[in-house]
């Protein structure tokens, strides 16, 4: 009525144009894409299954990850399907390579990353073992399968606060009491202008995210003297933690802040994270081997739960996290010759030193006998090309292409040093100014004529996810698209709607919104 009135020519659009405008839209945007898939070279992907609540169905999402030819790091949503039950590593595994054959990319995968579900080790399984029969993956896939870092971070937090859970509860409980009604927000408030305190918030936790009960925790060990003083004006408050309890919450806290801060760092999506991650899982290592030997016997037994899921998992993540800290300028071999004698005893860190060494140059030799066989195929295609078109008499006799014929015979000749020693034998790059501005692509572009082997390397092994919370944003799409009233959508509308709606945000370059999902509650405290 609305539109009718202010303007009398419009007529309204059924839902039919509007699903027909829509599926043109996806089906021109794919068509886009697989163009540009078709220029990368190697594709790393993330994938994640999801429920959706109003169709009681569940989704599988499969999201790649690439560098552009001008060296930006790109992900895009390719699938977004219907995974009917049972969803077994084998259903799994075959709905990914159907998603792949269908883009015509199987030939260009490079690695999987996936959470920790026993049926992801499955489908992972059976992926390496078909694309291993055609040679399909580098280095005989040993950087193929890579675990969630961000998903290992939250099993090893979640053990160590199992230990605790009751004191946690306590802290939960008595920020919810005060926040009940406005009298005793007063009464604590008051209190904190008594004692003169600085702060002048307090957070509730959501349950279900570790980092928001390690903010919750960390903001109330302020007001631990306020919380006692309110106990004895509040005969209703019986949750007060004792003086044991904030112990125990301190030392807590000290262990999670390089939980917290190595967590923020690897859950970014628009930058490299998988070059930047050794560096914390040293810091976490070394504090873990710290607080062993804690006086405390509560500590102990935290840091025997965490240290035994680090473990089990962080050995499969090695290998890649050193080859893509090495191919940062900034570090080099440097970081594995700092880290890993830090992080295992003399005799290990230097077997382990030794094994991603030569991973790293069989990986390498990999990208030089591709490069040189790229080369000469090309050669021989130009040669080729050139009989068809019958080429003139002049152009093959001038000089220049005496000279061009001249470059590419010394250019493609074996070097006496390969790219990658030239790498390593030079100093690391020190950044002037903000290290974290750093951007490694944008080095690796620049140093491209350099290192035109080892930059085709750096390209793909930095564009590898090393979570997979790309996959999991895509979630809270999901849920946007498949709300209450269009729980109808067939499974094929709701890929058309999600995919297209990816693409087209990033040919537009609009920011994706954050995940709605229950977060910590913000209580200000009233104090003037």
């Amino acid at each position: 009525m609305m539109q009718k009135r202010g303007m009398p020519e419009w007529e309204k659009v059924s839902r039919n144009t509007i699903k027909k405008d829509c599926m043109q839209v996806y089906e021109a945007e794919k068509k886009k894409l697989k163009a540009l898939l078709k220029t990368v070279s190697k594709i790393s992907l993330t994938t994640d299954l999801w429920k959706s609540s109003n169709q009681k169905i569940e989704y599988m999402v499969l999201t790649a990850h690439f560098v552009d030819s001008n060296w930006r790091l790109q992900k895009r949503v390719i699938s977004f399907v219907h995974i009917p039950p049972p969803r077994r590593g084998v259903e799994i595994a075959d709905c990914i390579f159907k998603c792949l054959k269908e883009w015509g990319i199987e030939n260009k995968v490079f690695t999987l990353s996936v959470d920790n579900a026993s049926s992801n080790d499955v489908a992972i399984r059976i992926l390496k073992d078909t694309f291993s029969r055609n040679r399909m993956l580098l280095c005989g896939g040993k950087l193929f399968h890579v675990r969630c870092c961000a998903h290992i971070l939250n099993l090893m937090v979640q053990d160590g606060l199992s230990e605790i859970k009751n004191v946690i509860g306590d802290v939960h409980e008595s920020v919810s009491f005060i926040n009940q009604n406005e009298a005793r927000l007063n009464s604590f408030s008051d209190i904190v202008q008594q004692l003169q305190l600085p702060d002048r918030k307090l957070i509730l936790d959501c349950k279900t995210r570790w980092n928001s009960t390690f903010e919750m925790l960390s903001i109330a060990i302020k007001f631990k003297e306020v919380f006692s003083r309110l106990k004895e004006r509040e005969s209703h408050y019986e949750c007060c933690p004792s003086h044991e309890d904030w112990e125990k919450v301190e030392k807590v806290c000290e262990i999670l802040e390089v939980f917290n801060s190595a967590t923020k760092i690897i859950s970014g999506s628009d930058y490299p994270t998988s070059n930047l991650f050794l560096n914390e899982v040293y810091r976490v290592k070394v504090l873990l081997d710290k607080r062993m030997n804690d006086e405390n016997e509560f500590v102990q037994a935290m840091v025997r739960k965490m240290k035994s899921k680090f473990d089990k998992y962080w050995g499969e993540c090695n290998l890649l996290m050193s080859i893509a800290a090495i191919l940062d300028p900034r570090c080099k071999m440097r970081v594995i010759e700092f880290c890993f004698p830090r992080m295992y005893p003399d005799r290990e860190a230097k077997e382990n030193i030794a094994k991603v060494r030569d991973a790293l140059y069989e990986i390498y030799d990999e990208y030089a006998r591709e490069y040189q066989f790229g080369n000469e195929h090309s050669a021989e295609t130009q040669v080729h090309d050139n009989g068809i078109s019958g080429m003139n008499i002049e152009a093959s006799s001038s000089g220049w292409f005496e000279f061009a014929n001249y470059v590419k015979s010394v250019e493609t000749a074996q070097p006496q040093q390969s790219d990658l020693d030239v790498y390593l034998a030079e100093g690391c790059f020190i950044c002037e100014g903000d290290s974290t501005k750093f951007h490694a692509l944008e080095w690796w572009k620049a140093s491209t004529l350099k290192y035109r082997i080892l930059s085709k390397m750096a390209r793909d092994i930095l564009a590898i996810p090393i979570t997979t919370v790309a996959s999991e944003a895509t979630f809270s799409a999901g849920g946007r698209v498949i709300d209450t009233y269009r729980a109808s959508l067939s499974p094929d509308t709701v890929q058309a709607l999600l995919c297209g709606g990816d693409w087209c945000r990033n040919l537009h370059g609009v920011k994706k919104k954050n995940k709605k999902e229950k977060k910590s509650i913000e209580i200000a405290l009233k104090i003037p």
